[in-house]
């Protein structure tokens, strides 16, 4: 499946991202990079502050400082509609499909901000490719699917724009190993082939497996960061997030 952009991916920039919450912290000043081609995993414990630097990331909550720029444009003020116009996929926490709408109709809407041509239709047939489970339910309602179904579906919607960078955010949340196991395979089949990834999850095995960088949050900080094979074989991390 091709589900880049015609073109090299652009590098991401964020810089001294922050987001506060009323008189609350988030996120203080975090800052990382997504060079084209690369996957970069985040990873920390609930509450660390890895959903609220997507979210700002993607103009979902207000920033209150930062600087993000994507390929030399600066999108620090831009909202979640403009981030998918510039190429960025988005999967969120909680996958939020419509479920009153058929799975097909569901990754339809996926392509809103694109051309309505013969080439949409085609790209149904890849994403069915991908994830042949849905191309079997396609008429069914998104309601009637599994989580794990519900998941790929989400994910699928996110390509249908056609993205250079795709962030997800916790994609293994409540799956059964098996379908963990499924949706590692589809994003190491979509990074081999050249798709930026921007990866927030609580499994730091399947986190490690997927990405060549991490980020590990503490508190709303970047507590560390590193090469995806460094951080596995550190000792805090292992023993914290890997239960070793």
């Amino acid at each position: 499946m091709n589900a880049t952009l015609p073109g090299p991916a652009p590098r991401l920039t964020v810089e001294d991202l922050s987001v506060h919450y009323g008189g609350v912290c988030a996120v203080s000043n975090i800052g990382f990079t997504v060079e084209p081609g690369q996957s970069v995993g985040v990873i920390g414990a609930n509450g660390a502050g890895k959903t609220s630097t997507l979210k700002a990331l993607m103009g979902l909550v207000p920033r209150t400082s930062g600087r993000i720029t994507l390929g030399g444009t600066d999108l620090s003020r831009a909202k979640a509609r403009d981030m998918v116009r510039h190429g960025i996929g988005y999967v969120p926490e909680g996958r939020h499909v419509f479920p009153g709408l058929p799975v097909e109709k569901n990754l339809l809407l996926g392509a809103y901000a694109r051309a309505w041509n013969k080439e949409v239709h085609q790209q149904l047939d890849e994403i069915y490719d991908l994830f042949p489970v849905l191309g079997e339910m396609r008429h069914r309602l998104a309601g009637a699917l599994s989580g794990g179904q519900q998941q790929m579906l989400a994910m699928g919607r996110a390509l249908m724009s056609r993205p250079r960078l795709l962030i997800l955010d916790e994609p293994s949340m409540g799956l059964s190993p098996k379908l963990v196991g499924s949706i590692l395979d589809v994003l190491l089949r979509l990074r081999d082939e050249g798709l930026s990834l921007l990866l927030v999850e609580q499994n730091a095995k399947l986190t490690f497996g997927v990405t060549s960088h991490c980020i590990v949050m503490e508190n709303g900080e970047a507590a560390m960061a590193g090469s995806s094979a460094e951080l596995s074989h550190d000792p805090r991390v292992r023993e914290v997030y890997l239960g070793l």
